[in-house]
């Protein structure tokens, strides 16, 4: 490419190819300068030169190349034959008689036929499809909900079943060890009986040993014989063996008994959808929009605690903090201050396990080996959740006030996510579509706005995302850091108002942020020292729990601004 033209260099004029342009020919699409124009006009007089300033060019129709005769454009255009037409074509009898129009007319006219499709596409069309799509979607989600309640409520019945059946069983095998007792009983009673006469007639047949090795006649006069009273045999007791006699029950009436799952369906409605026109919004600068335009991050705070080991964080407002860390003291600092404006210690002694504050305001934290959750009310602890065999970890609160725990089995085997209303069960995520374990070791836990459920596993040392129904969205490895490269080893994990995922990394020392579809943004690396647990408050700081530093940070990574003045984003 010849350097005059490229974008970034001057453009010349295409005659003297010296000049630097200033006109335009639209006609002829060659650049010009002033002293070239009249040399232009005049090298072809059967031409109408359409020479505009080089800034206004292609404000001018286009004249097409005319498909009959070389080198000759086309300036009207015959509505008979529907085709552009020039002058020598007109000069002919082909065209004779028929309607013609300019092609800047014709031009203008399809312009505006155009312009209308496209404002109905626009404001009408597009519109009325982003709503369907949108209400599809709604369904879908729906659909995913529904069958999650579904399947939930196929196995509450199920273990109800499992129950039952059990204590069915106890039930009979305990009538039948009570029936074998009673047997046994009365048998060895009749031992017993019989052995007694064993033991009395050995008696009689020593005696009669003895005075028959006599001559003594005194002593044989004296012994009088006992026979007659063992002639007479003790009943025969012959039990009965109680048998356990089967219901033989087919898959089938099994399946009714059990119940059944409806058949699903699809009802279409040919006019189920009307139009939707565009609404117009107002003008920008009435409505300026406040936006994050992302900073270098900065520490503007950093307070002390008395802890060895800083381990969560949770903010109570832009101001105050929750925090815990290797005992069973948690503590609700200012960010002006280092020293606790309260201090709670946990029911069991234990350390707690996480901490969060709810979107109401409640303070609530997990003992794992209490295997319980509590909620601090009225300056009292409540336990809200007591788990049996399962041990919790992570914990937080959702905008419709539900409880999200993470936990793993005792056999450190398991782990999965559950939701709770109050002490109740709603919903469980521990496998995927394919019947997989979703979680390995499901440690901290976070909501995003699109109420898609963020948890780190330590076990898999990854982040799993899955959406309100439990249905797996994607995964987060981490990404390679230009300083640090060792292997990312997620812990806390929070969000901002733009719905982007934060997570601690603490073997690297930094914050990732990935967007809410799991793509990688930036970093946050301010020389953390193990950043461990972590939270946002409602303007987007950033404050994190160094494990090792002792110290909660508070960190500013985004620049509030005026959209109208916002320039680009990096």
């Amino acid at each position: 490419m010849d350097p005059r033209r490229s974008a970034q260099e001057a453009v010349y004029c295409d005659l003297c190819e010296t000049a630097f342009v200033q006109m335009h020919c639209d006609t002829c699409l060659v650049n010009l300068c002033t002293a070239c124009v009249g040399e232009h006009m005049a090298s072809d007089d059967l031409f109408d030169h359409k020479v505009v300033k080089f800034r206004s060019m292609n404000s001018n129709p286009l004249y097409p190349g005319c498909a009959s005769h070389d080198k000759e454009l086309c300036a009207m255009y015959c509505n008979h034959c529907e085709i552009p037409v020039c002058l020598s074509c007109l000069a002919m009898d082909q065209h004779l008689g028929h309607k013609l129009s300019k092609v800047s007319q014709v031009l203008e006219e399809k312009k505006l036929q155009v312009a209308k499709q496209q404002s109905e596409l626009n404001q009408t069309i597009y519109p009325t499809y982003q709503h369907i799509a949108s209400d599809i979607q709604d369904e879908i989600t729906k659909l995913e909900k529904g069958y999650g309640n579904l399947l939930t409520a196929i196995r509450e019945h199920g273990e109800d079943w499992y129950t039952q059946v059990d204590r069915i069983i106890k039930r009979h095998k305990t009538k039948a060890k009570e029936m074998k007792a009673n047997q046994m009983q009365t048998l060895q009673k009749h031992l017993d009986e019989v052995n007694k006469k064993l033991s009395d007639i050995k008696d009689e047949l020593h005696l009669f040993d003895y005075v028959l090795e006599s001559n003594d006649i005194s002593k044989l006069k004296s012994v009088e014989g006992n026979v007659d009273k063992y002639k007479k045999l003790p009943d025969k007791i012959v039990p009965s063996l109680p048998k356990f006699t089967p219901k033989k029950t087919s898959q089938d009436k099994l399946c009714d008994l059990f119940g059944n799952v409806s058949s699903f369906s699809f009802s279409s409605k040919e006019s189920g959808y009307n139009f939707r026109t565009k609404k117009k919004s107002p003008p920008a600068e009435s409505f300026p929009q406040v936006v994050q335009q992302p900073i270098e991050p900065e520490v503007v705070s950093t307070i002390s605690t008395d802890y060895k080991h800083v381990k969560n964080v949770a903010c109570l407002n832009s101001d105050s903090f929750w925090v815990c860390g290797d005992d069973d003291i948690m503590k609700l600092f200012n960010v002006e201050k280092d020293s606790p404006l309260k201090s709670i210690k946990t029911l069991s002694g234990n350390t707690p396990a996480s901490i969060t504050v709810t979107p109401s305001g409640d303070f609530v934290f997990a003992d794992y080996k209490d295997k319980t959750v509590n909620i601090l009310q009225n300056e009292k602890i409540e336990t809200v959740i007591r788990l049996n065999s399962w041990i919790p970890h992570g914990v937080c609160g959702t905008p419709s006030g539900d409880l999200l725990v993470t936990m793993v089995s005792e056999d450190r085997k398991q782990s999965k996510v559950v939701r709770y209303s109050d002490s109740t069960e709603k919903q469980s995520f521990q496998y995927d579509v394919k019947g997989q374990p979703l979680y390995k070791c499901a440690a901290y836990i976070t909501i995003n706005r699109n109420k898609d459920v963020c948890v780190s596993d330590q076990g898999a040392r990854l982040i799993i995302v899955v959406n309100e129904a439990g249905k797996q969205r994607f995964q987060y490895t981490g990404k390679s850091h230009t300083q640090r490269n060792k292997p990312f080893y997620p812990q806390g994990i929070t969000t901002d108002s733009h719905s982007h995922i934060l997570i601690a990394d603490s073997r690297n020392g930094c914050i990732d942020i990935v967007d809410k579809n799991g793509e990688f943004l930036r970093y946050i690396d301010c020389e953390l020292k193990c950043p461990w647990g972590i939270c946002t408050d409602k303007n987007n700081n950033l404050f994190v729990a160094e494990y090792r530093g002792k110290k909660v940070k508070k960190v500013k990574y985004q620049q509030c601004t005026n959209e109208n003045d916002r320039g680009t984003m990096l």
